[in-house]
């Protein structure tokens, strides 16, 4: 069963009355189990399980060094277009936005590597806007070559793709794949994307299996909290990546917890995330699936990313800059995709994640 087909049976579920219904009992007894179902997580994300924190925490913790040991994994992402043929009314990417627009030629994307090379960093996340004419294949073909001379993974979030393209980025030295729904309400998505293939709701929500069909071995999946509702949109990112644990074993499978934050020409938030919601979200999480992976961006402010590596968080992006050319200083003129609030040097965040007692790790994977 595709997963679209799961998210049919969920469309009529009643959230709020379920959560009205949660006692502290129901909550205990997700705490105490091994192996937890769907409704196992809505507990654990219920507001009424805010009381039990504590105890999500510790198990967590365990969990985590269980599955994962001591270590932290650090990425960085470079973006190397941003051109945009959508209109997402919460990115500053959108087609909309009057910027001069940047697509870096081979030469500068080397030295961006070059210079991402330098800090240690040998996992990297290629970013583009979604324009299939200003980032064609082969432009992503070369690009991804030359960016394998400096880094022994590249993961891609660039626009989704049939699974013939994938295999020919596979084929290229891509790795791993990126692909984040944004909002899992169908209503909200239609609002938020008015223009540009990224309309299509269902053909993004079936990215992800594509990856996995195409021979991807790791796939990282997430919502933008801000746009719907905070506590349903948890539970579809946590049920999604279950099911891709499940169906493609033999895939990392990762989730990622992004809040919106400013951009030129978008939205506001319409759901703020607090940062005791998001701690209890990373928690149930991990309870739910002992073996996920969770990435925590730069998006979020150092002392918060600081906290979370004792409470679930495997990943971490680092020395970040998400405007094109950024790291050579060749796209100040720019407009980022989205304003960071962890702006520490890589060298600062592997020493942070040292005084903490775990290890930072630059690289864990090597193409075969």
């Amino acid at each position: 069963m595709a997963f679209i087909k799961i998210m049919e049976q969920f469309k009529t579920f009643d959230f709020e009355n379920y959560f009205k219904l949660v006692t502290s009992q129901d909550i205990e007894n997700s705490l105490g189990k091994t192996d937890l179902n769907k409704y196992d997580l809505l507990n654990l994300l219920s507001d009424n399980a805010l009381a039990y924190i504590e105890q999500m925490a510790v198990k967590a913790n365990m969990l985590t060094r269980q599955y994962f040991g001591n270590i932290i994994s650090l990425y960085a992402p470079l973006y190397i277009s941003d051109y945009c043929q959508n209109h997402c009314t919460y990115c500053g990417f959108n087609q909309h936005n009057k910027f001069v627009r940047k697509k870096l030629s081979i030469i500068e994307l080397e030295n961006e590597a070059e210079l991402i090379y330098k800090t240690g960093i040998r996992h990297i996340l290629i970013l583009t806007g979604e324009d299939h004419k200003a980032t064609p294949m082969d432009y992503l073909v070369k690009s991804i070559k030359k960016l394998s001379k400096y880094f022994s993974s590249i993961s891609l979030e660039i626009f989704p793709m049939d699974i013939n393209d994938y295999k020919i980025l596979i084929q290229a030295g891509a790795d791993s794949l990126t692909i984040y729904q944004e909002v899992y309400d169908k209503t909200i998505y239609k609002d938020v994307h008015l223009k540009g293939r990224k309309k299509d709701y269902n053909y993004r929500l079936m990215t992800p299996e594509r990856g996995a069909h195409s021979g991807f071995r790791a796939i990282n999946i997430g919502t933008l909290f801000g746009l719907g509702n905070i506590v349903s949109e948890a539970f579809f990112s946590g049920i999604h990546a279950q099911y891709l644990e499940k169906n493609y074993p033999d895939i990392e499978v990762s989730l990622s917890i992004p809040r919106m934050t400013n951009a030129m020409g978008s939205i506001s938030p319409k759901n703020l995330l607090k940062d005791a919601k998001l701690v209890q979200i990373m928690l149930a999480w991990r309870l739910f699936m002992p073996r996920l992976g969770i990435s925590v961006s730069t998006r979020e402010p150092s002392w918060l990313r600081d906290k979370l590596i004792y409470l679930g968080a495997t990943k971490f992006s680092a020395g970040s800059k998400t405007n094109v050319g950024g790291y050579s200083n060749t796209g100040n003129e720019n407009t980022p995709q989205f304003e960071l609030s962890d702006t520490r040097k890589v060298e600062e965040i592997a020493g942070m994640i040292r005084e903490k007692g775990y290890q930072p790790i630059f690289k864990d994977w090597e193409r075969p």
